[in-house]
């Protein structure tokens, strides 16, 4: 485990970067790991951050094909928002664990 401070505000890592609790996240926090990760966060970046926090919260498999499926936003604009790994950019930005879909 890693520790590392955003926003004034300790929180605790796995090796990867991504958060062992994701409730230490806040939105300010997110704009930190974002700017870190090269991207500007604006209101599209969190209603898909908001979308896969609500599914990882009720349980739910996080992957790509349900991202095409969540009314928020398609694919290609996932992969515009959150270049290179959008699932693992997004996640991590918004403080979940990675997911087991993503290697």
């Amino acid at each position: 485990m890693v520790q590392k401070t955003y926003a004034g505000v300790t929180v605790d890592l796995n090796e990867e970067g991504y958060f062992i609790n994701p409730s230490q996240w806040t939105k300010e926090i997110g704009i930190e790991i974002a700017k870190e990760e090269g991207i500007e966060l604006t209101d599209k970046h969190f209603a898909i951050i908001e979308y896969l926090r609500n599914r990882f919260n009720s349980g739910e498999a996080l992957s790509i094909r349900s991202i095409n499926h969540s009314g928020v936003i398609d694919v290609k604009t996932f992969y515009q928002l959150f270049p290179g790994a959008p699932l693992k950019k997004a996640t991590k930005i918004g403080g979940i664990p990675k997911p087991t879909s993503c290697v």
